[in-house]
């Protein structure tokens, strides 16, 4: 593409954070300490997990860059930086989750593949940019649309990197067209996070975020957009992040049985201890993150102390100055929610979290019931170990 270009080597990759947990470094792939996420609402770019599928693409150009709109439509066109800056600018928190994070905890009940997430492959951006239904209105796609007079019923996103996975090709996915055409789901074709023109490691200088979705759908330096007939036919749509139950391995998998994973489960991590935490008897401040897929907020995160036979309710919060509360308009329906609880500790134990989504959705309790080959979408409820130690006199 004009502009923009995939190297097929490492040699150029942008800067990063010294404090980041690296799990690849050729793709780069890392999430920060997890005690990093609960320090603000949204989470700093440099502190935002990074996923890469292959080396990072260069922009040689931004005046000649531009994304090919075309496939099941009447007008196709390229459309440039200056086109996507004319068309009104929307401002969505958001938050994105990789499909493989917790994968660490799945993978000590069996053998999984794939990238080692702990539980900070997520994290919660402002997103800038235009509205993806604006934009098909650019090629004659009104909005709330299921369906092209041609035949249309999916938008494909072409990434310009190059992955192993597709042999060399760039990495691609679809979601529906009612849902790309719908101002209400808040697709973007962004070009801001968190206020600032996207860095390399994000994007730039354009990407899709699909809000409420798996991260591997919010598809990193664009370079076309397809109106297609039938989902993507790409690896990662058809040969990645399907969720199987526990009797599939690899010998008798078949891909075809399962559709490709959209909407991400409820989910919620303690971020304020790690896996096992020494602390001395009392008070112990318990906080971390909950999310749900699809819009749906949080209606409850609970806390156990005796590993699940008593509960008590923590406080959530999103925004300083507003009162959070699930599917209320003033709140974030995109975004995660913290939490927060003190709980009193006198003697060594589990602390347990787990959380309810406004449609009653709720965690389960093992992740063995979970349990796929892939390692995706490990939402079972969150476990650390305290150890109760006492200071000497």
């Amino acid at each position: 593409m004009p502009g923009l270009r995939a190297p097929s080597e490492y040699s150029r990759e942008p800067p990063r954070h010294p404090s980041l947990i690296v799990n690849s470094k050729e793709p780069f792939n890392a999430e920060p300490p997890r005690s990093a996420l609960v320090s603000s609402y949204v989470t700093p770019v440099d502190m935002f997990y990074k996923r890469n599928h292959g080396p990072i693409p260069l922009l040689d150009d931004l005046d000649s860059y531009y994304v090919t709109i075309h496939g099941l439509i009447e007008c196709p066109k390229k459309i440039s930086m200056r086109d996507l800056w004319a068309l009104p600018k929307y401002n969505v928190t958001a938050t994105l989750q990789c499909a493989g994070n917790r994968r660490t905890a799945m993978s000590k009940v069996r053998k999984v593949r794939g990238v080692g997430w702990g539980v900070s492959a997520i994290g919660n951006a402002v997103w800038g940019g235009a509205k993806l239904a604006d934009v098909l209105e650019l090629v004659g796609v009104p909005k709330l649309t299921s369906g092209t007079t041609l035949g249309g019923k999916h938008v494909e996103f072409v990434s310009i990197d190059k992955c192993k996975e597709e042999n060399g090709g760039p990495y691609k996915a679809s979601i529906p067209l009612s849902q790309a055409t719908n101002p209400e789901a808040d697709v973007l074709l962004a070009y801001e996070m968190n206020g600032e023109t996207l860095n390399r490691d994000h994007g730039y200088p354009l990407r899709v975020v699909v809000p409420g979705v798996i991260g591997a759908r919010s598809v990193k330096w664009l370079d076309s957009i397809n109106v297609i007939a039938e989902e993507c036919q790409g690896f990662f749509m058809q040969r990645d992040y399907k969720m199987f139950p526990p009797s599939v391995d690899w010998d008798n998998i078949d891909w075809a049985t399962r559709k490709p994973q959209m909407d991400f489960p409820v989910q919620c991590a303690i971020c304020s201890l790690d896996d096992v935490n020494t602390v001395q008897p009392g008070k112990v401040k318990v906080s971390g993150y909950a999310a749900s897929g699809g819009g749906r907020g949080i209606e409850r995160v609970d806390i156990s102390i005796d590993g699940g036979k008593n509960w008590v309710e923590a406080s959530r919060y999103q925004k300083d100055g507003f009162p959070y509360v699930s599917s209320d308009i003033c709140s974030d329906k995109w975004a995660w929610v913290l939490f927060e609880a003190t709980v009193d500790i006198s003697h060594s134990t589990e602390i347990v979290a787990k959380a309810v989504d406004a449609a009653a959705n709720v965690q389960p309790e093992n992740v063995e019931t979970i349990w796929n080959l892939r390692g995706i979408l490990n939402t079972s409820w969150h476990r650390v170990q305290v150890r109760v130690g006492h200071s000497k006199m």
